[in-house]
């Protein structure tokens, strides 16, 4: 038999830019990222999709974003900026998809352009996917806006958007350029969005590192209380852990193995259950409330460790249960979720605090007695 065997790599690098005020005059940030990238030596395309709830919480960004690149040669900024609906519906709608690759088309948006995108991890995944799958890779350029979008969804690899009901059905892995973090855009955040963000802190912090989780504890009623300076620490760390992670793991997931998903398989199938009234962060923690209980009824987490964790939650403002948990809905998303993963199923649970450890199939009774726990709020402060 004759073969030919071809293997390669591709490297990917990218920069997470911490900033305040970014569009300022004063600020140069983006303005020396594209310099440095000016070196094919013809002007760039700038396409611009934001977030309609940001540029409703920032009248002025509009021309903020107009006056920053006036006059700058070795740009051209397409003076159509792009305002789309944010939250989870943007991921829902496939006129939007169709609408930005319009947009792609039509101003002539090339593999040597940019498009940037400005909201939240919604608008971030369904901009991310449009740009990777128009002319099979556009650059795009991050620019998070919330909690949540900013330590986590908006620093990784993925894109994607929701079909057939369900979450991330289609979706690609395509790095971004850079990420632009501006601390200015999570002041006007309302307190749902402020807090929903913290739980992807709380979720890496429980696999990976036992000392920010104290970090957390230490400094909850801060961040409960919206202190700017406490969410930038955690921001920064929970990005770090994150990016970590995509360097020595397997940034592309084509293994079964997901660490970053602990919490997330009971999250996901509660977003679709309450139409998405409930948000993502929100289910994230009342995941990590379910799989830390479930992990404790294992004989593997403390019921200190475990109070901790739903005290934790509780000192931050999540609730820890959901009407939309009643019933066998949710888990059904034991089953979507491993077909997401492509065949096993593959669960984040916990044998400690900081270390997480994987199980292949879980107990439906024993995940409905942990529903009943939280239900009627059993578990006391240690």
């Amino acid at each position: 038999m004759n073969t030919l065997h071809q293997s390669f790599s591709v490297q990917f690098t990218y920069d997470v830019f911490f900033s305040d005020r970014l569009f300022e005059s004063t600020n140069p940030t983006l303005l020396e990222f594209l310099k440095k990238r000016h070196s094919e030596g013809f002007r760039k395309k700038l396409l611009f999709v934001l977030d309609e709830g940001v540029t409703n919480s920032h009248p002025d960004l509009l021309h903020q974003i107009k006056a920053y690149f006036a006059g700058i040669s070795m740009v051209d900024l397409i003076p159509d900026l792009i305002v789309i609906p944010g939250g989870e519906g943007s991921k829902n709608d496939p006129a939007l998809v169709d609408q930005l690759i319009d947009a792609v088309d039509r101003y002539g948006i090339d593999r040597h352009s940019y498009v940037i995108a400005i909201g939240g991890g919604s608008v971030l995944d369904l901009v991310g996917f449009v740009a990777a799958v128009s002319h099979r890779g556009i650059r795009h350029i991050r620019i998070p806006t919330t909690v949540l979008s900013q330590n986590d969804s908006g620093i990784g690899v993925k894109n994607g958007v929701n079909y057939k009901g369900k979450k991330n059905f289609l979706g690609s892995f395509a790095p971004p350029v850079a990420v632009f973090n501006d601390a200015e855009f999570l002041k006007t955040l309302d307190d749902r969005d402020w807090r929903a963000g913290i739980s992807e802190a709380i979720k890496v912090a429980l696999i990976k590192d036992e000392p920010f989780f104290e970090w957390l504890e230490a400094n909850a009623e801060k961040l409960a209380a919206r202190d700017l300076g406490t969410m930038q620490q955690l921001i920064h760390r929970c990005a770090e852990l994150h990016l970590d992670h995509i360097a020595s793991g397997d940034p592309f997931e084509m293994g079964s193995s997901r660490p970053l998903d602990f919490g997330h398989w009971s999250a996901h199938k509660l977003e679709q259950l309450t139409d998405f009234e409930v948000r993502h962060g929100e289910a994230v923690a009342i995941g990590i409330a379910l799989d830390s209980l479930y992990s404790q009824r294992l004989g593997w987490l403390s019921k200190s460790d475990a109070n901790r964790i739903l005290n934790l939650e509780r000192t931050l403002g999540f609730p820890l249960f959901h009407p939309a948990l009643d019933g066998d809905g949710v888990l059904k998303g034991l089953d979507e979720f491993r077909e997401h993963l492509g065949g096993q199923l593959t669960i984040m649970l916990l044998k400690a605090i900081g270390k997480g450890v994987e199980v292949h199939e879980m107990d439906q009774e024993l995940i409905r007695e942990v529903i009943g726990i939280l239900k009627e709020d059993e578990i006391q402060p240690a």
